[in-house]
């Protein structure tokens, strides 16, 4: 099995934004979001030569204007952070939130930095209409070796549906940091972890764009 934050790049490949006006966003189906999206990067970083080229500051500028917005990142931070998080002030969970938002912008942008001829196939979609937390199958489809698992955790709120897990291989990438965060966290508290998060954050803004390893 490659390691976690190799794995983690390639889950970039199926997450990216929309175009739809908000109330079609709203009620579009989790299974119908996460496919268009998917073929939507896939294609915007393919027809991108500087994207392709290792652009950092567009490939930044697109995991910003068409990931993130489709990614609950206080969730995912929230969770990763387990019972910690309700011992955190208001103001270390933004913080919190707002690190490890960061570290997904560079995570997503080493995957985009890496997309050249994948394809990704999904799995049949099960869910009830009234369910407000599913789980969107598939798997990516790569030049050489085995296709790599790709599952993903939606909620939904008020805006619609929003990706919060990523599960690559049978790991979550939530748990994978939830054992991450409670070590940072025993040894120096919520600041700590903060700290900690901040320092890679500040360490990968002066690096060639890749996958974080933890």
């Amino acid at each position: 099995m490659k390691p976690i934050a190799q794995l983690i790049m390639t889950a970039a490949v199926a997450v990216s934004a929309s175009v739809l006006a908000p109330a079609a966003i709203a009620q579009e189906a989790p299974d119908a979001l996460v496919k268009r999206v998917s073929n939507d990067v896939i294609n915007t970083v393919k027809a991108d030569k500087d994207i392709q080229a290792g652009n950092r500051q567009k490939i930044i500028d697109l995991v910003n204007s068409k990931i993130l917005p489709y990614v609950d990142a206080q969730k995912m931070t929230q969770q990763a952070a387990g019972r910690f998080w309700r011992q955190a002030s208001p103001e270390q969970q933004k913080q919190l939130t707002e690190e490890f938002r960061t570290l997904l912008v560079y995570t997503y942008s080493g995957a985009l930095s890496q997309i050249k001829n994948e394809t990704v196939e999904f799995k049949p979609f099960r869910a009830d209409p009234a369910d407000t937390d599913v789980e969107v199958r598939s798997q990516v489809n790569v030049t050489r070796g085995e296709p790599i698992t790709l599952n993903y955790r939606l909620s939904k709120g008020p805006q619609g549906w929003k990706i919060y897990d990523l599960n690559v291989l049978g790991a979550w990438l939530v748990q994978t940091y939830t054992s991450t965060f409670s070590s940072e966290i025993g040894k120096g508290g919520i600041d700590g972890l903060i700290k900690k998060l901040r320092d890679r954050n500040q360490q990968l803004a002066s690096k060639p764009l890749a996958a974080p390893a933890k």
